[in-house]
Order: C-alpha cells, then sequence, then structure tokens
C-alpha cells in the first residue's frame, strides 16, 4: 500500500512531536506500506520568518519572502529524517527542485503544474521513507515559489494523486473536520465525512482545516483523503465524493476574519463599468469574494467588494490604476469585518435555510453587511467583533434544528 502523510507545523513543533510523529511513520513503514512524508515548518516558524523580514524591510518582493519562508519546510523534512535514521528507517529527505515539482512563477501563491516523480519512486523502491517540503516549488527559472498559506495539504493531494497512492492522510492537531472551529463553536462536533464540494466551500470560506486548493485536487483525481489528529489514534473524517450527512440542512459554519472590504464610491453607471474594474485587479492577481453593486442613480453607482486583507496593496494600486477610465468619486477600505458563512449540501433541496440563518443572526443582534450565496453555502458580512457571536448563534441554531428533526 502507498500512503502518503501529511503534518502540519503544529505536530512538528518541537522535538518531542517530532519524534511522536516519526514513531507513527514509523509503524506505517514496518507495516509493509510504501510511505511519503509531506511536511509543513515547525509550529510558528513561517510567522517568525515573516517577522524577521519585516524587521529588514517592511515591503519585502515576494521573490525574496518565498526564498525566506521555503527554509521552513526544508528545516523540518532534515530533522524529521533524523528522527527516523535514530529509529533505524531508511529515509531520505528532498526539497521541491530534488522532486522536481514544477509551479507556475507567481511568488507567494503558485499552482503546481507537474510533478516528475522519478526520482521519489527510485527512493520508495529503494526501501526508503521519502519526507518531502510541502508548500513549496520550482518555477521555470529555477526559483523556489511558495503555494500559499495552507499549501502544504496541495503539496500532499498533488504527490498522492500523481503517484496514484491508495491513500492520503492530512495530519493536523484536531482529530478531523468540525461542524465549525471547536476554538470558536462551543457545541462543534465531529463529522464522520464530507463531500468533496462541501469541503472546498468550507476550505474556500475561512475554515483551516484543508487547504482549497487541495480539495479541487483530490476532486479531480478522486483521492482517497482522511483528515485526522497526529496526537491521537482517533478515526478521523473522510473527504469523499456524495458524502451524506444524515437529518441535517447544513455541515458546518465558517468564520474568516483575513477579510477586507473595499467600497467605489460614485462609478460611472454604464457598460463596461465592472469589466474594467474586476479585469484589472485579475491582473494584480486579487481574488475577489462578495460583490455587492447598488442601483445606479444619477449616472452613478457603487461597487463595494471583499478580498484577502494581504492583497490590499495589490487591490488599491489597481483600483488607483483604472481610477480614468471608470471614473468613481473615493474608495472607502474596512479591515475590521469579518466572513460567517454556513455550508451544506441538504441547503439545495431544502427550503427555509436563509429563514433560519437570518432569524439566527436577527435573534443574535448582529447586523449584516452583505450577503452572497449559492447552492450550498450562503455567506454574509459582519463587524469582526460580533464574527464569533454570529457564528456560534448560526450553528446553534441548525444544530437545535437538526436534532428536532431527528427526534
Amino acid at each position: 500500500m502507498l500512503l502518503v502523510m501529511k503534518f502540519g507545523g503544529t505536530s512538528v513543533a518541537n522535538a518531542e512531536r517530532i519524534n511522536n510523529v516519526a514513531g507513527r511513520i514509523k509503524r506505517k513503514y514496518d507495516s509493509g506500506n510504501k510511505v511519503v512524508v509531506v511536511l509543513s515548518a515547525q509550529g510558528d516558524t513561517t510567522d517568525d520568518l515573516i517577522d524577521k523580514a519585516h524587521e529588514i524591510n517592511k515591503n519585502p518582493s515576494k521573490r525574496e519572502m518565498d526564498m525566506l519562508l521555503a527554509t521552513g519546510e526544508q528545516q523540518s523534512v532534515a530533522l524529521m529524517c533524523m528522527a527516523l535514521e535514530a529509529k533505524k528507517v531508511p529515509c531520505v529527505s528532498l526539497n521541491a527542485d530534488q522532486c522536481r515539482i514544477y509551479a507556475t512563477s507567481d511568488y507567494s501563491n503558485a499552482r503546481i503544474k507537474d510533478i516528475n516523480t522519478q526520482r521519489l519512486k527510485n527512493e520508495l523502491d529503494a526501501g526508503k521513507v521519502v519526507i518531502v517540503t510541502g508548500f513549496q516549488g520550482i518555477n521555470r527559472k529555477g526559483d523556489v515559489v511558495t503555494l500559499g498559506r495552507g499549501g502544504s495539504d496541495t503539496s500532499a493531494v498533488a504527490l498522492a494523486a500523481k503517484l496514484k497512492a491508495d491513500l492520503c492522510e492530512i495530519y493536523t492537531d484536531v482529530d478531523g473536520v468540525y461542524t465549525g472551529d471547536p476554538r470558536i463553536i462551543k457545541y462543534a462536533r465531529k463529522l464522520d465525512e464530507i463531500s468533496y464540494d462541501e469541503m472546498l466551500e468550507f476550505a474556500s470560506l475561512g475554515a483551516q482545516v484543508l487547504h482549497n486548493r487541495s480539495v479541487e485536487l483530490a476532486k479531480k483525481y478522486n483521492v482517497n483523503l482522511v483528515v485526522r489528529s497526529s496526537l491521537s489514534n482517533a478515526e478521523g473524517t473522510i473527504v469523499k465524493e456524495g458524502a451524506k450527512v444524515e437529518s441535517m440542512l447544513i455541515s458546518g459554519v465558517a468564520v474568516d476574519k483575513n477579510v477586507s472590504r473595499i467600497s467605489i464610491i460614485g462609478v460611472d453607471d454604464k457598460p463596461g463599468t465592472a469589466y474594467k474594474l474586476f479585469s484589472e485587479l485579475a491582473k494584480k492577481n486579487v481574488s475577489v469574494d462578495i460583490i455587492l453593486q447598488s442601483i445606479g442613480r444619477d449616472g452613478k453607482k457603487d461597487i463595494s467588494f471583499t478580498i484577502a486583507r494581504s492583497d490590499v496593496n495589490d487591490a488599491m494600486s489597481a483600483i488607483e490604476s483604472v481610477k480614468s477610465r471608470i471614473n468613481y468619486e473615493s474608495v472607502d477600505h474596512k479591515e475590521n469585518v469579518a466572513k460567517v458563512s454556513i455550508v451544506g449540501a441538504g441547503m439545495a433541496t431544502n427550503a427555509g435555510v436563509a429563514a433560519l440563518f437570518f432569524e439566527a443572526t436577527y435573534s443574535a443582534g448582529v447586523n449584516v453587511n452583505m450577503i452572497s450565496t449559492s447552492e450550498i453555502k450562503i455567506s454574509i458580512l459582519v463587524d469582526e467583533k460580533d464574527a464569533d457571536y454570529a457564528a456560534n448563534a448560526i450553528h446553534d441554531k441548525f444544530m437545535l434544528q437538526a436534532s428536532a428533526i431527528r427526534h
């Protein structure tokens, strides 16, 4: 059996946890499995490296940031290999260049294009556990590029897909996917299984269990995917096609505080305005989420949208560059906002989901600034100070409804 095992930063945060993970890997290897391990940087290493960079330069280039941040994973894989060597497990640590993980040239947010697995297969055939740096690839220039925060999940799933692994296990500090972040949602409960589509929405809406692009890849290549804890032997959550969550209208609630709202006031109300604006944002690789456009009056309208806080500078630059073509009056930027969402495949066939959702926010006294919907999700923008309170109120409302249905 060929396994890909991915361990997050908290799972390898110190020597004790590295040895704990090494013991888990050894047990899999001793059971006769071929094992590929993908690691994130230890603990808060990435954040510490970012802080170090900002001590030197408040606005460093994305290329040099990638050069710096990629060292975190290289440290992890070398230390893990040392731990396995101490346990007499044959192993080798490899970085993205040695693994030939080819990616686009989008520094800090690259996408994997292809993986030449020959070196990996040779090492596996030689009876070694292969330890691979997550979160990174090599672009056409030979530069190291990173895949965005959480990108080690994508590295693992991409390797599992390319190697046709029997199973891809994502190990974290929680024992599966919950109906909400247990650190925020008081009565969150673990799901036994969740569909690719629901998990993709969860990941895209701020749930930090899996990187959204890893779920895209898992769905595309039908990768057998399980999320489980590295700190216990508890059964995890299976992510698969067509999972059913019995008697539940929703699978859970997600909170995303990495959100900024930008409002462009007094834009010309004529054809092509939105295209000119959003095409300029696309050139800067700024991903836009919730969009709200007001009804035009006196030849003018307002356009508001949400983006990740890390994209604010690029977004403001794009908006400034297009000013002469869309003729706006002013720009308002707000960061103290958050997005609260519900996700569930059951929403598409059940009337009244929106009513329950907004009943919960009304009862909690939470004001809604923007709304976005799809067949399997509803998202709202609220003041950041209200986000956790709103999420708990919404979660409790739907879990109470599920309990009533079951009984």
